[in-house]
């Protein structure tokens, strides 16, 4: 084949991966339609018989609060299924953590899969969505894909304002071109509120952030629970959720203290590296051992928590935080030797 002969077939195939890309994405907006989320409708984009759930709290976007969404993958038996990560799907969000469960499986031999996400809205964007994503099936040695549809979250409904008919009596009131002026005037000036008010509330943002990220792992810590505390879960009967949230505050501030991975690791793989690791006594060891298996008793198991319950978890969370944080430094001088 002569250099000539080879840039034709080359050129071909280029405008064939063009035409069949263009093509395929020309298909793919004409068959995933959009769904819309709101308090009373769960979006669901499974296909083939694997179940794929978003859910989302609150009922629309605030950009003033924090946005949770919750993405839910059932495999029937026989099959295995799979998410990428979903973090560069997320649009107009700023992503702050995310918090995947350990695999359920289930009597009839299904597989369920949970990851919550804690999203930060970004107040100038135009709207908010999860983008299409791919999901992959695997059946014995055969594996195939398929995408879901986009979830568009809504945002607050904008409040009619309605106004009657108004006469205007020269003796008594402003000529109509002084009220003219006026009416430019007051949507200037609200205008200009409008803006004073957005730019506050991101410089206020910015500022909870940076002081936050200035706290000491123990402050931080004491923040976070104090914020999980706000949102009355148990009040709620949301148990798993806020048995969830609570053990991520524990592991979070050993991770910020100790340098131990552990959002990271199952309650089985951090014990070990707690045995392990210097910083930890073993009394230590054995207060985080009881809190984390209670714990995984309501979020795995399904034990049925009380308010009770929740009450001493989170009396156990606070006293072991007093306690490790009381520690003198150099009893934590080992933590760079935690697991990475």
């Amino acid at each position: 084949m002569n250099s000539s002969e080879f840039r034709v077939q080359s050129s071909e195939f280029r405008f064939s991966a063009f035409a069949s890309g263009v093509l395929r994405t020309a298909a793919l907006a004409v068959a995933l339609p959009l769904a819309t989320l709101n308090a009373a409708q769960v979006a669901d984009l499974g296909r083939d018989g694997v179940g794929v759930t978003v859910e989302s709290e609150p009922d629309a976007v605030d950009p003033a609060r924090d946005f949770f969404v919750t993405v839910t993958v059932k495999s029937p038996s026989g099959k295995k299924a799979s998410l990428p990560d979903l973090r560069d799907r997320f649009r107009g969000f700023q992503v702050a953590e995310d918090v995947p469960e350990e695999p359920v499986a289930e009597a009839d031999g299904s597989m369920t899969l949970v990851t919550r996400w804690r999203l930060v809205p970004e107040p100038m964007a135009a709207r908010y969505r999860l983008a299409p994503f791919v999901v992959t099936v695997v059946s014995g040695e055969e594996a195939q894909t398929f995408y879901t549809a986009p979830v568009i979250f809504e945002n607050p409904p904008a409040r009619e304002v309605v106004t009657g008919d108004m006469e205007i009596d020269p003796k008594r009131d402003l000529p109509p071109l002084s009220w003219k002026l006026v009416g430019i005037c007051l949507g200037i000036l609200l205008a200009v509120a409008g803006v004073v008010c957005l730019v506050w509330l991101v410089v206020r943002k910015i500022r909870t952030m940076v002081r936050i990220h200035r706290m000491s792992p123990i402050e931080r810590a004491m923040y976070e629970l104090e914020a999980l505390l706000k949102k009355g879960l148990p009040g709620r009967g949301f148990f798993k959720d806020f048995y969830v949230e609570l053990t991520m505050v524990v592991r979070r501030y050993i991770e910020r203290r100790h340098s131990v991975r552990a959002p990271n690791l199952t309650t089985e793989e951090f014990l070990q590296a707690a045995k392990d690791n210097p910083a930890f006594t073993p009394e230590a060891v054995a207060e985080l051992k009881s809190f984390l298996e209670s714990a995984d008793m309501v979020k795995f198991a399904g034990v049925d928590a009380t308010p009770a319950m929740a009450d001493s978890a989170t009396d156990k969370a606070k006293d072991y935080l007093r306690t490790d944080s009381a520690q003198p430094e150099s009893s934590s001088a080992a933590k760079k030797g935690g697991v990475a």
